[in-house]
């Protein structure tokens, strides 16, 4: 199982967002995608998901197309979405919410299991199921967002700047989750992040995207080894 991503090409307008950008994810890795803002990286994400078309390339996940199909098709190939910005349902409890991400599985049982799976691994969430989504802080209105994305039984994760607006300690801890899903779970991740060194000190690999190119690519360590890369994304 692979994601595969060749010269894909994404235009907003006249702007092109994502300029010839080829990749390719194993199952199980988690790699970072950094950048300045206005680099493509939300536009990327969000072209892998159905939520954007694309103009020229290809995407697959697991030998199944992932452009031109609707995101609900391409969730039942085994592909969530956590957008930014702590997205979940303010009126809904969080057990609401949870169970809206497995809403096109039939079997009840699978997703009871499920939910004990996400407050086993977000306990915080276990104490407030009953409790209403904007009740809750920002990092549990995230790890909610993650949890919701689980329940969908993913094989790859996109997750788009999920450090957004947390206070360092909890960044730490999501990011330390993240990591744990990609370990444990052999869940393959798709990390987008301003935070860039948070996001590639948990990461395998990472991409860096400027201007809708890929810039640069190689190993996490490499990445922040470059004395370049440091200059112009890590801020030192």
């Amino acid at each position: 199982m692979s994601l595969e991503v060749s010269q894909l090409t994404v235009h907003h307008g006249a702007i092109c967002a994502v300029n010839d950008v080829s990749f390719s994810v194993k199952k199980g890795e988690l790699v970072a995608v950094i950048g300045s803002n206005g680099a493509g990286k939300t536009t990327l994400l969000r072209t892998l998901s159905g939520l954007n078309k694309a103009t020229h390339g290809s995407a697959t996940w697991n030998g199944h197309n992932l452009l031109h199909s609707k995101p609900e098709r391409i969730v039942r190939h085994g592909v969530s979405h956590v957008s930014e910005g702590k997205a979940v349902i303010p009126e809904l409890t969080v057990s609401e919410n949870l169970e809206l991400g497995a809403i096109w599985r039939k079997n009840k049982k699978e997703s009871s299991a499920s939910k004990a799976e996400i407050t086993a691994i977000f306990p915080r969430l276990g104490e407030r199921l009953k409790q209403r989504a904007d009740t809750l802080s920002g990092g549990e209105r995230q790890m909610l967002a993650i949890g919701r994305a689980l329940m969908s039984k993913p094989e790859i994760l996109l997750l788009d700047e999920p450090s957004l607006g947390l206070a360092p300690l909890v960044v730490e801890q999501i990011f330390q989750t993240i990591r744990d899903l990609a370990t444990s779970m052999g869940l393959t991740v798709v990390l987008v992040e301003q935070n860039a060194m948070g996001a590639l000190k948990i990461a395998d690999n990472g991409i860096v995207l400027n201007l809708g190119k890929v810039a640069v690519t190689g190993t996490a360590q490499s990445l922040i080894a470059d004395p370049q890369v440091r200059a112009a994304y890590l801020g030192y």
